[in-house]
């Protein structure tokens, strides 16, 4: 399986977040010596405080992303590992932020790191458990699992869009999504999900089953790649 990620811009965000977070810390920590020490400008205090948490949040989510060690690109490249040849994976440069390309078709992969029980029920996704500090990011809006099925069909539309300005219609292959659990722990409960939602580690079994089910021809696979970065 080759690898094309977009190593400057994952470099450029992981440092956003370091940074972000840095004076997020500093601000805050400014913002409570004045409430502290002088309670009479308590409204500068306030201001301190909202402008630290703001940034704080904007740190945790440049963090979760690229800053996370090991990062959700290298943990799906390890996922992954073992693929033949004739698949290429793509992060951070195409429209979908990682995507499979390969004779299992083109697969737009929407990794999260959430550890607990995710259930689909009635039209709604929930995430229970995890511990105290997922429940507190939780609560802050870092770990709520959300609508991934509009994320995955943002990233698929786009996606569409881009190929056609490149690829008949006649040969543009269906782009399928799929949400990707990172987290060993997790625990998945979701047979009716509108897509695919898995554990990493049955990830690249599930991508083999799909190429000898519905496999994608060569020729396809190819013009699809013509149009992506080499590198």
């Amino acid at each position: 399986m080759q690898i094309i990620a977009n190593e400057k811009l994952i470099r450029r965000n992981a440092k956003i977040g370091q940074v972000t977070s840095l004076v997020a810390l500093f601000i805050l920590g400014g913002g409570l010596y004045i409430s502290f020490r002088r309670p009479q400008q308590f409204g500068l205090s306030l201001i301190a405080l909202i402008i630290g948490f703001t940034l704080s949040q904007i740190g945790l989510y440049f963090g979760n992303r690229w800053g996370r060690s090991p990062r959700p690109d290298q943990m799906l490249d390890q996922g992954l590992k073992g693929l033949p040849g004739e698949y290429s994976i793509y992060h951070y440069r195409t429209p979908a932020s990682h995507l499979l390309v390969g004779p299992a078709g083109l697969w737009t992969l929407i990794p999260y790191h959430q550890r607990g029980t995710l259930t689909y029920e009635k039209g709604r996704w929930r995430m229970k458990g995890g511990g105290f500090m997922q429940g507190y990011l939780r609560l802050f809006g870092q770990e709520n699992i959300g609508r991934p099925e509009m994320e995955a069909g943002a990233e698929v539309d786009a996606l569409k869009r881009y190929l056609a300005k490149q690829i008949s219609e006649e040969e543009m292959p269906p782009i399928q999504a799929a949400l990707v659990f990172t987290n060993d722990s997790v625990e998945i409960q979701c047979e009716d999900a509108p897509i695919p939602t898995l554990q990493l580690k049955r990830l690249k079994d599930f991508i083999r089953k799909c190429a000898r089910e519905h496999p994608l021809a060569v020729r396809n696979i190819e013009k699809v790649k013509a149009v992506f970065p080499k590198e």
